[in-house]
């Protein structure tokens, strides 16, 4: 058998156009303006809700201009692709003007992509009229080990899946907007997962979730602690679980957060780390019954999820412009995950299972008033 091609990391492809960023937060202080200066993208201008953190950003990543309002780099002639990381209940009216701005030509917006799967498919819908790209951040699948895990399924090396899970015991840093919103877990973090599972398998028939409140998060939720069960039309399996308490923190408690995730097939496994919650590569080992005789191999790499994913995100967007194609996150998509995590709220509320054809992506719903 020949040898298996895999690529951790995509090759930056494309690079030529003038990036303005709006939010100064963690996000994209630590995540996108790295990433994007490993890349050598070419941002041009930063503006934030507060005027002097986008200020102490831009010096910071040596971004030549700031501007004091969102609307104000959106009207910049100057950007080409305005690159959002804001709140969510925020963010439809900044892509809203950043589509009916003539000289913008793209948008990268962050997931959720909006509070409600009817305000995403309005979205989804507004940017093929007004004929821009629209995409969403799922970096997940450009995390290293995600991305060659889709390359080992491609090539065929573990057979048919049979079960796949991720497993996380990890405390997210909740953002401090989100304790005005109901949702919480599977909108910010089970998404993740959810995503990059649809990525790797397709689509989902049905989906069972149940869920209790997380103890620490002080603030009022519906979805705390999570488990999701998918099942697919080939008849895998796929279990994801979000336990964000993981246990009581403090002094004298040893730190064993941790990410891991399987996949079983007819013809091998692969199993592996993600990097994330402890600032270290993502980790993956397979065996094959073919490609490797049985023994476990385990590629290696020194990127990471935080923040050099960010660098394919980024350029997929960019790619896709010059060839006049579809950026490989599409906000159609991405429209199709909130609607895979909007049945499991479905299922949550219903106590059941729930088909996804359950859930209408088509455009019958009403834009909600921004």
């Amino acid at each position: 058998m020949a040898p298996l091609t895999l690529e951790p990391d995509p090759p930056v492809r494309e690079r030529r156009f003038r990036i303005g960023c709006i939010g100064a937060g963690m996000i994209m202080a630590e995540c996108h303006l790295a990433a994007y200066r490993e890349a050598g993208f070419q941002v041009v201008a930063i503006a934030s809700r507060t005027p002097a953190n986008a200020q102490a950003v831009a010096q910071r990543w040596s971004i030549g201009r700031t501007h004091d309002t969102p609307q104000s780099l959106i009207d910049d002639p100057e950007v080409d692709i305005v690159d959002i990381a804001f709140p969510p209940d925020q963010q439809p009216a900044l892509i809203r003007a950043a589509l009916a701005a003539p000289h913008v030509k793209a948008v990268l917006a962050q997931k959720p992509l909006a509070l409600s799967l009817p305000e995403a498919v309005a979205l989804r819908d507004e940017a093929r009229r007004a004929g821009k790209l629209l995409s969403v951040n799922q970096n997940m699948r450009y995390d290293q080990s995600m991305r060659v895990l889709k390359q080992l399924l491609d090539q065929n090396v573990l057979g048919k899946p049979v079960l796949a899970q991720i497993d996380m015991h990890a405390i997210p840093h909740w953002q401090g907007f989100l304790a005005d919103y109901d949702r919480l877990t599977l909108s910010n973090m089970s998404v993740h997962h959810l995503d990059v599972l649809r990525h790797l398998f397709g689509e989902p028939t049905e989906v069972t979730t149940v869920t209790r409140d997380d103890p620490r998060t002080p603030f009022p939720h519906q979805d705390g602690i999570v488990a999701t069960t998918l099942r697919f039309e080939s008849g895998l399996l796929a279990l994801a679980l979000e336990d964000v308490w993981a246990g009581p923190r403090g002094d004298g408690h040893a730190d064993d957060q941790y990410i891991h995730w399987r996949v079983e097939g007819t013809e091998g496994v692969a199993k592996g780390t993600i990097g994330w919650p402890h600032g270290k590569p993502s980790t993956l080992s397979y065996t094959s019954k073919q490609a490797t005789q049985g023994q476990w191999v385990t590629p290696e790499w020194s990127s990471m999820w935080f923040p050099q994913a960010f660098i394919g995100v980024m350029e997929q967007l960019q790619y896709a412009l010059i060839n006049g194609t579809e950026p490989a996150l599409t906000v159609a998509d991405n429209v199709k995950t909130m609607a895979l995590v909007e049945a499991a709220y479905l299922s949550i509320a219903e106590r059941r299972t729930v088909r996804i054809d359950e859930i209408s992506t088509t455009d019958e719903f009403p834009a909600q008033s921004d």
